[in-house]
């Protein structure tokens, strides 16, 4: 009651600020709408507003979530079918495109301790009476990764931390080496797949990953079924694709993987584990720890398990052995259109998962009943009359959880089309009761701050935008930060879910949304996550899933009805310039801590030993860093600059002359996102071809800006980093000149 009181308090101070920006709100404006157009979109979501009923998200979790449905699986099919049933009732335009994607499932799984003393892991989830689906034994997929190579393996065991490229710098400095050997990663750090893929190249023959305690389970809260989080024996599932490099069906890059399309040879896909790699429970990690020897791991490296956490290697000698089938499984995508009055060849493209690991109520149905109900809604405006202005699209993905399999294949399948005509596309997939989080495109910030100011929270009654200024204004984060500028701000998007091939494939501006932070998640990927874990501990009531379905619906409709598409510039120059800074500090940064540390090695004041008792070294000198020319991002930055400020005066002028846009600069405005792109595609990895945000090469999901340029300083590529400066200075120069046909289009009418 004390910390609400406080939040009441903050905003009772920031709502008596006045602006341009709120008092046009007042009045009713929108952006990219005339004031008459805003009032008829104003009323248009009172009633969008009013079709929404918690109800049928808990009618359709129940039946969504009640078997297993994972890709391939016959109820995954029964859902999609389901799902594309509901949607013609509502009366969109509705099919299932079928694809066949690569999907390896279990044959063989064992993991024993074969020294100091023997211990055979049960790589067993138990069914719990509280929860009435998870004894579901014969339709449950087994804990697992996909993508793990077969394999028997026999090897000393090496604790490695999170398993990230720093983990293994840091075990080399203590004299520490894996190869030969198998690794203990827990989960956390990076993606998943970072894991095995970085153990590999350091020469391991095997992976086990966990999940510690302190990360989600006792360590956090209480344990499933008391509470919310992962019990002893709960494991997370999940891909270990080398989705770096492509996401997607490993068998068909760049292709749609319809039935003609050409497949890989399994020996000749790229993004397959090298090693066998799998997941295994706290309780069944506990005796490899505790018959661990060797130097007590860094205080960082500790997690929450009853045992000292040393590194090895030995004595804990394992062994493991994994055998998968390597099938091909029908993918079924729900693809639902609404057609615009308009301008049907400018679409308007929302969507969400429904494939899961298990049951996968939280992951993916918690967003997949708030989407359903939300294009419910629309449909209901349709029966009274309304018809969008834009084609709306509502997609249903499958397969998404072995990587993003499902809306890759669609994507590539489809892409000419896509490319010509896909305005937007926004994503959601997971969802719980807590605050709005939103990544996406920088272009799109100014219109996703303006919407989630007009929908409320379920809780406090304010806006989901001003709890989101609340929390930053009780965090401490200062009040330049609180009170100026946006309110939701967006994050820039690494991989992960679905939105991935619309935003850095083929250059769709984006958005993933979704409500999170105050549910006890721990049963991710795991048995657990049901509708009985659902209804205590994520979102009971459904009442953020309403909350969704009202933001997501807001964007939808405002995006397809707006007499002009709400996409601005200055935000994201505004974010270039801090990308920009951001490599140039980080190659300072770099350059200081080189020469500091080769100092201190060549005066003997920096060695380091496996083990106090043995003879300390001196490590190698790293090689210094160069001279580094950032001028041509400057250049081309100044340029994006001029243009977006040129840009922004005509569209003034429009304004105030009364000048309406139209399908041409529609197409000027959505066109921008793909000038950020390189049909080259980033160094190393083609299918990733936007120049601005992508997922790190050993990050996974992680996202990293201006990737080309700031990876070459990460990975200390000096020779590449000019030739990566001039190519994304490149790619600038060739989105000012796309803001500017805008702006000519705007002179012009």
């Amino acid at each position: 009651m004390r910390s609400r009181l406080v939040v009441f308090a903050v905003l009772g101070w920031f709502l008596g600020v006045s602006g341009p920006e709120i008092d046009a709100q007042a009045e009713g404006g929108l952006f990219g709408f005339s004031l008459e157009s805003a009032r008829v979109e104003r009323d248009l979501e009172e009633r969008f507003d009013l079709e929404l009923d918690a109800a049928n998200l808990e009618s359709w979790m129940r039946r969504l979530s009640a078997r297993p449905h994972h890709a391939g699986s016959p109820y995954g099919k029964e859902n999609a079918e389901f799902m594309a049933e509901l949607f013609r009732s509502w009366g969109y335009e509705t099919e299932i495109e079928e694809y066949g994607v690569l999907f390896p499932t279990p044959i063989v799984r064992r993991l024993e301790m074969v020294a100091p003393e023997h211990f055979v892991a049960s790589l067993e989830e138990p069914a719990l009476d509280e929860d009435s689906t998870s004894s579901q034994r014969s339709e449950q997929l087994p804990s697992y990764n996909a993508y793990s190579a077969d394999g028997d393996v026999e090897g000393e065991l090496v604790y490695v931390n999170y398993g990230i490229p720093a983990d293994y710098e840091e075990l080399a400095r203590r004299g520490i080496d894996v190869a030969g050997k198998i690794v203990l990663a827990r989960y956390g750090g990076s993606w998943r797949g970072i894991k095995p893929k970085v153990a590999a190249e350091n020469g391991a023959i095997g992976c086990i990953l966990f999940s510690d305690p302190r990360d989600d389970g006792y360590g956090v809260g209480d344990v499933y079924p008391q509470g919310g989080f992962r019990p002893a024996e709960g494991v997370q599932r999940g891909s270990v694709a080398d989705m770096p490099l492509y996401p997607g069906d490993p068998a068909t890059p760049f292709v749609g993987a319809t039935e003609d399309a050409r497949r890989l040879p399994l020996d000749e896909i790229p993004t397959l584990t090298k090693i066998p790699v799998l997941p295994i429970s706290h309780q069944d990690v506990l005796p490899l720890l505790e018959a661990l020897e060797g130097p007590v791991a860094p205080a960082a490296w500790r997690g929450f398990l009853p045992a000292t956490y040393h590194l090895g290697p030995g004595p804990t000698r394992v062994r493991l052995q994994l055998e998968f089938s390597w099938d091909t499984v029908p993918a079924y995508n729900v693809i639902a259109k609404m057609i615009g009055s308009e301008s049907p060849n400018q679409w308007v493209v929302r969507g969400n998962h429904h494939d899961a690991w298990v049951n996968g109520a939280t992951d993916p149905v918690s967003g997949m009943v708030a989407v359903m109900e939300e294009a419910r809604g629309v449909a209901m405006l349709a029966r009274d009359g309304f018809r969008p202005r834009r084609t709306i699209v509502y997609a249903s993905w499958d397969a998404e959880e072995p990587g993003l399999l499902g809306s890759t294949e669609w994507v590539e399948h489809h892409a000419a089309e896509l490319l010509e005509k896909a305005v937007v596309y926004i994503n959601s997939d997971s969802n719980q009761r807590g605050f709005l989080g939103v990544g996406g495109s920088h272009t799109l910030q100014r219109f996703v701050d303006e919407v989630a100011g007009d929908v409320e929270d379920p809780v406090l009654g304010i806006s989901i935008a001003d709890r989101v200024r609340a929390r930053r204004a009780t965090s401490g984060s200062g009040a330049k930060d609180v009170f100026g500028g946006d309110a939701v701000r967006l994050s820039p998007l690494g991989s992960g879910s679905d939105y991935t091939p619309f935003l850095q494939h083929l250059g769709i501006a984006s958005l993933n949304i979704g409500f999170r932070g105050e549910g006890d998640y721990g049963q991710y990927h795991s048995i657990y996550d049901s509708f009985d874990h659902y209804q205590r501990f994520m979102d009971p009531g459904f009442d953020y899933g309403i909350a969704l379905a009202r933001f997501g619906g807001r964007l939808v409709l405002r995006m397809a009805n707006a007499d002009v598409l709400p996409f601005e510039f200055s935000r994201l120059t505004e974010r270039l310039s801090v990308y920009t800074e951001e490599v140039e500090k980080l190659a300072d940064t770099m350059r200081k801590e080189t020469e500091t540390r080769n100092k201190a090695i060549g005066l003997g004041m920096y060695r380091v030993a496996a083990d106090p008792r043995e003879t300390w070294i001196d490590p190698p000198l790293e090689e210094a860093v160069p001279h580094l020319n950032f001028a041509p991002l400057h250049n081309a930055l100044a340029a994006v600059k001029a243009s977006v400020a040129d840009y922004e005066a005509a569209r003034a002028a429009a304004a105030a002359e009364g000048r309406a846009g139209g399908a041409g600069l529609d197409r000027a405005l959505y066109l921008t996102e793909r000038a950020l792109t390189d049909t080259d595609g980033l160094p190393g990895r083609p299918w990733f071809v936007h120049y601005i945000y992508a997922p790190g090469f050993y990050t996974g999901y992680g996202v990293k800006t201006l990737p080309a340029v700031r990876e070459a300083i990460e990975q200390r590529e000096w020779k590449d980093v000019d030739e990566r400066v001039e190519t994304t200075a490149a790619v600038l120069d060739r989105f000012a000149a796309a803001v500017d046909r805008a702006t000519a289009v705007l002179a012009a009418r």
